[in-house]
């Protein structure tokens, strides 16, 4: 096998993208450009030239924003835009990454009618390639979810694959996904043509000048300091891309941006003998961690090696990204991957092989949104690897966010807010990303982990209950338990059991979960967000009566189920709150949740007030004792009557548990199961764990984790934020009226979106699905996000799934729509509309029935019943 590399690389011309642009001056030289006199105010800044930046200014200027200004450090579009391999694909595993996606794709589409200049927009649509049954039943589930969004794809035989690119081998393929609309585009022309769009519609840009640093005051973007002056400006835009995270940190007021650079390498050859025709359709071989797509008759390819290289990691970078250091050695994995797939390329002379940067995120998701510490500094990085296909979309959802106060699609999954500065340490970065970038092509299967940055933030049980064979799972940092494995399991095979199919934990969890039904559990649950509000005054009641939905205007020592609602009256917050004293209030929150809460109250709350804000996450473990015998051990504990009659349903009292005094001991559980919450203060921990689990043996303790948890909460109808509840979801459309006091007395944010809503009806509601024809050995498991039919037509998505081991079914969670089947329009969904459908959850392709139910199957869950005994009849919701 003989390939020829040129002796002298060609540079690449210099065309359209990248000449010299300044606002209104277009072509300017670098002299000129250095001489421009910045405006000295302005409403928006926004940093970065790419695809990103200019993207984010198309899209304000859109929604009738013209006070904005685009500064780049070097030439437009000349950092990672510029290496872009030009690849638009809308195959995601995220909903909101497919929308992003299509957005994109229709949008580059008619930029080049709307701008006059050429994008090198070609539909050649994609060929996503399976050579094992599991990557096989990826692309089904991908497929089944592209389809009921609108986006064209079908699962194809090898024998069709060859069809559409007669070049590949396909004799070790199972199948394929096509995509026909996906389409190749010159990135660094599509970012010209925004910012040609932008400036047109009044957008300053700026090309040759470097922001230094965001200036802020009491909390707030208050201007830009860039190296020909300063800018006075409301809202800042972080689209520096490599550099977004040195430049956060620059600020007044450090910004923290997780992400890190990697080199990504892909090769370009010259034409075949007879040149691929334009519109050759783009291959994805992530078996083969390779794409390949049509090069101007030839190839460009590249992937995502399993040994990545991060870059930049202390801070040094160039000022434009130039083509790095070739390394042949470390592309050869690739190189030997693309010969395989296309054996007839032995002899063809490639032409160069580009190594550029590109960026990448702890958890694969892009970063977008305002920054918790800092009003009006937004965010839009970290694309891994992703930014043509997500440029258009994601600047239209962050231009929303600005001028609307909030996006038009649930982004949580993308949010800033998602992360903490925790998880901005270089090294932590630096590891993380060097496990990203390979898992991008590597199968995805349910449950999955990452393996680095891990023990970061752990329960002062964590080596405790570690050494009685804990299995662990992250969540923002923190390590909780999923499982424990018996003494007479292998650990090694449980670890390394991937699978979309039923896994080997489903026995330990069903004990666990029996455990919890029968007797008593102990669930280490201290990574749950937990703030304390208190005043001196009634301030904090008046302030919290604001800004939650339910009123907490209760007598001391009670809880309130209740959420944190926006204007729009959708959930930014689902919580618990237990009222300590008159000015006291304590406050349980997911663990997610922690940035996210803390930045929505301190927005909301009074600058000058005498209130006190503390998150005090760190200060209690908590432990969920779950099950019938919990009050017995509880009893014994603290030589004081647990029952009912005195410590009722949603109760909170400070007492001594074993030696341990000062434990905070709610009467909840999170799962509907009976039980106690314990917030102990941490140097108690261990003490107060012993005790449990030696007074509990008697009673048959034992300790549980999350998955026991999810199922537990899952059939008892207990949705979670950030799951199936989120910033576009009300209470009134999942049956959580109750939580809401519309007539407490005193106004509260939402309150007249609710009101409105309740006179005018829902358009979808939360449904249980309890599923009928499946078999749980056998065929697939639901995961979330499966779409859901009714009488045949799509009617939503489930947002969450487990295994329920009292009814011995699958559970799902998810909202049923009501589309009108003449116009696609969503319509009012009644109680009488959910139980008059007939249902199926389609999984990877695969239709299966399923019984919807509006509240839990309380029935159901009084004794054990075989399955064959339960009435599926009984299950329709009244």
């Amino acid at each position: 096998m003989f390939f020829r590399l040129l002796s002298a690389v060609r540079r690449q011309r210099p065309g359209r993208g990248w000449r010299n642009w300044s606002s209104g001056r277009s072509g300017a030289s670098a002299a000129e450009a250095h001489s421009v006199t910045l405006p000295t105010q302005a409403q928006v800044v926004i940093c970065g030239g790419g695809i990103m930046g200019t993207s984010v200014a198309y899209h304000l200027s859109k929604m009738g924003w013209k006070d904005i200004v685009l500064l780049e450090q070097g030439r437009l579009a000349a950092g990672s835009t510029r290496f872009c391999a030009g690849i638009l694909s809308t195959a995601r595993h995220l909903t909101i990454e497919q929308k992003m996606a299509d957005y994109s794709n229709k949008l580059y589409h008619q930029l080049e009618q709307e701008t006059g200049i050429q994008t090198g927009y070609i539909r050649t649509g994609s060929v996503f390639l399976a050579q094992t049954q599991d990557r096989l039943i990826s692309l089904k589930r991908i497929n089944s979810r592209l389809n009921v969004i609108g986006i064209p794809s079908e699962i194809i035989s090898p024998k069709k694959v060859a069809e559409l690119h007669p070049l590949l081998n396909v004799h070790d393929l199972v199948g394929a996904m096509h995509v026909p609309e996906d389409a190749v585009v010159s990135s660094a022309d599509v970012a010209l043509a925004l910012a040609s769009a932008a400036s047109q519609n009044g957008v300053q840009i700026y090309d040759r000048t470097s922001v230094l640093h965001v200036m802020v005051k009491k909390g707030q973007v208050s201007g830009v300091e860039t190296d020909k002056g300063q800018i006075e400006c409301q809202y800042f835009v972080n689209c520096a891309g490599q550099w977004a995270y040195e430049l956060g940190l620059s600020n007044e007021e450090p910004v923290s941006i997780p992400l890190h650079a990697c080199e990504h390498f892909y090769l370009l050859t010259r034409p075949l003998e007879t040149p691929l025709q334009s519109n050759t359709p783009t291959i994805v071989d992530a078996d083969g961690r390779i794409y390949i797509r049509n090069w101007q008759g030839g190839l460009l390819s590249g992937g995502f090696e399993k040994n990545p290289k991060p870059i930049f990691t202390e801070g040094k970078n160039q000022l434009e990204i130039q083509n790095l250091q070739e390394d042949w050695d470390h592309f050869e994995p690739l190189l030997s991957s693309l010969l395989r797939r296309m054996p007839d390329l032995e002899t063809l002379e490639i032409l160069k092989l580009v190594n550029c940067p590109e960026t990448f995120t702890p958890d694969m998701r892009c970063i977008m949104g305002e920054s918790p510490s800092v009003r009006g500094y937004f965010v839009l990085a970290g694309m891994n690897s992703a930014g043509l296909s997500f440029g258009g979309g994601a600047g239209r959802y962050l231009a929303e966010w600005m001028v609307h106060g909030y996006p038009s699609e649930n982004i949580w999954e993308l949010d800033l807010k998602r992360f903490g500065a925790l998880q901005s340490s270089r090294t932590f970065l630096r590891h993380r990303v060097m496990e990203v970038m390979p898992l991008l092509y590597d199968l995805k299967v349910p449950r999955w982990d990452f393996q680095t940055g891990r023990q970061l933030r752990t329960s002062p049980l964590y080596d405790r209950l570690d050494a009685q064979g804990a299995r662990w799972m992250e969540k923002h940092g923190f390590e909780r338990p999923k499982y424990f494995v018996p003494p007479d399991k292998d650990l090694l095979a449980l670890e390394q059991s991937k699978t979309f199919y039923k896994p080997d934990w489903f026995e330990i969890v069903e004990s666990e979960v029996k455990c919890c039904k029968e007797a008593v559990c102990v669930i280490d649950m201290s990574s749950f967000t937990k703030f304390e509000i208190t005043s001196t005054g009634d301030q904090a009641l008046e302030v919290l009566q604001y800004l939650f939905s339910n009123d907490l205007d209760v007598p001391v020592g009670h809880i309130v189920h209740t959420g944190m609602l926006n204007q729009g009256g959708g959930y930014e917050n689902d919580c618990s709150v237990a009222r300590l004293s008159k000015r006291s209030f304590f406050m349980i929150s997911p663990t997610d949740q922690q940035v996210h809460c803390w930045a929505w109250l301190k927005k909301h709350m009074p600058e000058d007030s005498n209130l006190l804000l503390e998150d005090v996450t760190w200060k209690y473990t908590a432990l969920n004792l779950i099950g019938p015998r919990a009050v017995d051990v509880l009893s014994e504990l603290s030589y004081a009557p647990m029952t009912p009659d005195h410590f009722p349903s949603l109760f909170c009292k400070e007492m001594s548990v074993g030696y341990a005094n000062g434990i905070r001991v709610m009467s909840m559980t999170h799962t509907g199961e009976p039980g106690f919450m314990l917030y102990i203060p941490i140097e108690y921990a261990l003490h107060v764990y012993n005790e449990v689990m030696s007074v509990g043996q008697k009673y048959g303790i034992r300790n549980a984790g999350y998955y026991a948890l999810r199922s537990l909460r899952i059939e008892k109808f207990f949705a979670f934020w950030g799951q199936d509840l989120n910033t576009l979801t009300t209470p009134l459309e999942c049956g959580r009226e109750s939580r809401v006091k519309l007539e407490k007395g005193m106004d509260f944010i939402g309150r007249d979106a609710l009101l409105q809503q309740k006179q005018n009806g829902v358009y979808k509601r939360l449904t249980m699905f309890i599923l009928d024809d499946h078999d749980t050995d056998l065929d697939l498991w639901p995961w979330w996000g499966e779409p859901i039919y009714r009488n045949g037509q799509y009617a939503g998505k489930t947002t969450s799934s487990a295994y329920s081991y009292t009814l011995e079914r699958h559970v799902c969670l998810g909202f049923v729509h009501n589309f009108s089947e003449d116009t696609g329009e969503e319509q009012v969904v009644t109680a009488d509309f959910i139980n008059r459908g007939e249902y199926e959850i389609d999984i990877a392709g695969h239709r299966f029935q399923a019984k919807a139910k509006l509240y839990p199957v309380t029935s159901l869950f009084t004794h054990k019943r075989r399955k064959e005994d339960v009435e599926l009849s009984d299950l329709h919701g009244k």
